[in-house]
């Protein structure tokens, strides 16, 4: 266990360490502004670039895979939508937000470093890959649900334009863009400019893993209700199982892709599930609690997942 330790314990440190940090420090969240600012538009946007534009262009065509894992994930919000809408007697804008608490992984803040550093960089462009269309997917499929939900007139074509708007100018996929350009046309920036962006890239994850543990102490832990656990069984235990046993029966991935894939889906709860819930203030205190709560349970289940990648446990067809 002592390599899997050394390396799953540097990121939920880092969690934890903010945690701590939020819990002890009485610091306002509004101190946190600045440093998710520099997470989501400067440092995260770097390490996508860099990662997009140094793989092989050929490589962002997988389609299949594309296919593949975002139907798990679209399968896993379907579910928790379910639970949901059981849960709470029918209300759709609850049951959304309840959706996206079991199918949106923390691939943002969580994903790339964790799999680059336990599978390397031939982890990164399925990496980007699921960010991107799950993250497109997610964003989509939530405004449709909130104005269905909601008591005023869907509005079809103002909300599509909404959604379009939100994910073409979001600094992840803007960044992704880029580097997938770059990488077309074989370009790499200045030297400077590169050095900028290698610094940029390397304070991406500790910094965001310390934010989100800041974030999620900030928060306060109510009530677990009874629907709780069972999303995050969905996130933590389901929705991985179904990626890898997809791919697997689907063959023609290469071993890193399937396991980055498995990796990618077992992460906790997105910090977006609580972002997106205050923004449309439905579930707020029960999905701020989610993240909480996943993001402890997930120390037992992705460390005991690298356990079992480390040792070849997992029977890659």
């Amino acid at each position: 266990m002592s390599p899997v330790v050394s390396l799953a314990f540097p990121f939920f440190g880092l969690i934890l360490l903010g945690f701590f940090s939020g819990k002890i420090a009485k610091v306002p969240e509004e101190g946190m502004r600045w440093m998710n600012f520099f997470i989501v538009y400067i440092a995260v946007p770097a390490l996508f670039f860099k990662l997009m534009s140094v793989t092989p262009f050929e490589q962002f065509g997988n389609w299949r895979f594309i296919l593949a894992t975002t139907l798990c994930t679209y399968i896993a919000f379907v579910i928790s939508f379910g639970i949901g809408i059981l849960a709470s007697k029918g209300n759709v804008r609850e049951a959304a937000i309840q959706g996206n608490l079991g199918a949106y992984s923390n691939v943002g803040y969580m994903g790339p470093g964790l799999t680059l550093a336990a599978l390397g960089p031939q982890s990164a462009v399925p990496t980007v890959l699921i960010f991107v269309f799950d993250s497109v997917l997610l964003f989509t499929l939530l405004p449709f649900l909130m104005a269905l939900g909601g008591s005023e007139k869907l509005r079809f074509f103002a909300t599509a334009k909404l959604v379009v708007i939100r994910i073409v100018t979001h600094p992840f996929n803007v960044a992704s863009a880029a580097g997938v350009l770059a990488s077309y046309l074989q370009w790499s920036p200045p030297a400077a400019i590169d050095t900028i962006l290698t610094l940029l890239k390397n304070a991406a994850a500790p910094v965001a893993l310390f934010a989100l543990g800041v974030t999620v102490a900030l928060r306060p832990l109510t009530k677990v209700p009874f629907e709780m656990p069972l999303h995050l069984f969905v996130k933590l235990i389901f929705h991985p199982i179904l990626v890898f046993t997809m791919l697997s029966l689907l063959g023609g991935f290469e071993r890193v892709w399937i396991l980055t894939a498995t990796l990618m889906s077992a992460l906790p709860p997105a910090l977006n599930v609580f972002v997106m819930a205050r923004q449309y203030n439905v579930w707020v205190d029960k999905a701020s609690s989610g993240v909480l709560v996943g993001t402890l349970a997930s120390i037992g289940t992705v460390t005991g997942l690298l356990w079992l990648i480390a040792e070849n446990r997992l029977p890659v067809w």
